[in-house]
């Protein structure tokens, strides 16, 4: 990692649906704590101009996420997050750039956390990390692309004292 700096994030977050004050009454500061951790491991500023970067979290549930998945992905179910990164625009001056939009679906990410036998918080904590790597522009499609992205994904959450959620497969990586 270079040491150009850090973007100020402005993260805009939107619960559409679902109980999820009740199910996760911390979900705002967890959302903000892990995008800002997967941004400080992930990314940096190479440009002065681009110091301020905004994204935007939508926290739904199965039914509208399902309706995105279809609608953009051509997947008709429900799905624990998406990520749609921002096509690059030209933006005036001083304008902060729109990094992109991660949605997350309720009963989605409470099912897999009991069936994980995770903790809530932890489980929607890997996912906003998981979300915003994506908008940073990592993937894991193919094998070399999830051994780049998935050890920095297992950092990320590390510093955030959450455990690998991809113990198989990263310890057959190393």
């Amino acid at each position: 990692m270079s040491n150009a700096p850090i973007p100020d994030l402005w993260i805009d977050i939107n619960v559409e649906r679902g109980a999820w004050a009740k199910a996760l009454p911390g979900h705002e500061s967890i959302c903000q704590r892990a995008i800002q951790a997967a941004v400080a491991k992930g990314a940096v500023c190479e440009d002065e101009d681009e110091a301020q970067w905004e994204i935007s979290v939508l926290l739904s549930d199965d039914d509208a996420i399902q309706a995105l998945n279809r609608d953009w992905r051509g997947k008709d179910r429900p799905t624990n997050v998406l990520s749609f990164p921002a096509p690059p625009d030209d933006l005036p001056d001083g304008a902060p750039i729109l990094l992109g939009d991660i949605a997350v679906a309720l009963e989605t990410t409470q099912r897999e956390a009991v069936e994980q036998g995770k903790p809530l918080e932890d489980h929607f904590c890997h996912l906003m990390v998981h979300g915003m790597l994506h908008l940073l522009g990592f993937d894991h499609e193919t094998d070399a692309d999830a051994d780049e992205m998935e050890p920095l994904e297992t950092e990320v959450l590390a510093g955030l004292g959450i455990a690998n959620p991809y113990p198989d497969r990263i310890s057959e990586r190393d």
